[in-house]
């Protein structure tokens, strides 16, 4: 076989491989990744129920196991941060450090609610495919008649799907965290130091 021969047919491979890698999604649809992450979370706060109330560690220990692995918190840091998640604002160092931060911050408020737990149920809202990079899944959350519906944005992070921003009853944390930061790196004078420091997303109430 002759060089040229050989060089061809190795740049058809490797052109191959790449279209197949670039074009490669995730096995499950977004509605069944969801309900895997859902029915995962609350099958343990079922059978662990008795031991959540006035633990908190065990509650966290929970969330960082079941619900974590599937938080693209890269993704999620970038669009809270903002303008400041670029090199312009931040270094590598302290984009690092404002996930590590906002990482143990969300298990924290997670494990305050999901403390709270008392069985209730949830059903998933009829998926519309419209072919987004960003999917969209919606469950309602029903405690005791009252539904609260949680929207969860999806990205495809090596051939899996991963949840990058949520919205709660209307309430987008991705944007809402995002105004909040920004208000605190005001408050701090431009330190991006001590804005991380002092950063304290609330899901409740928007900050100003």
């Amino acid at each position: 076989m002759n060089t040229l021969l050989k060089h061809t047919l190795g740049i058809s491979v490797l052109s191959t491989m790449m279209a197949s890698t670039a074009f490669a999604q995730p096995a499950e649809t977004p509605p069944a990744f969801v309900k895997k992450v859902a029915d995962g979370l609350i099958s343990r706060l079922k059978a662990d129920q008795g031991k959540l109330q006035n633990n908190p560690a065990a509650v966290k220990a929970i969330v960082r196991q079941n619900l974590d692995p599937y938080i693209d918190s890269q993704a999620f840091t970038r669009l809270v941060m903002g303008t400041y998640a670029t090199n312009q604002y931040s270094t590598a160092a302290q984009r690092a450090k404002f996930e590590h931060n906002f990482r143990e911050t969300l298990i924290e408020n997670y494990g305050t609610a999901f403390a709270k737990y008392t069985n209730q149920t949830y059903s998933l809202r009829p998926y519309k495919e419209t072919n987004s990079k960003n999917p969209v899944v919606t469950i309602d959350f029903n405690n005791k008649g009252e539904k609260t519906p949680v929207s969860f944005q999806l990205v495809d992070k090596g051939n899996q799907w991963k949840v990058r921003n949520i919205n709660v009853a209307g309430i987008d944390l991705g944007l809402q965290f995002r105004n909040q930061f920004a208000a605190t790196v005001k408050r701090n004078g431009g330190n991006i130091d001590k804005a991380i420091a002092n950063f304290e997303p609330d899901a409740s109430v928007d900050k100003k």
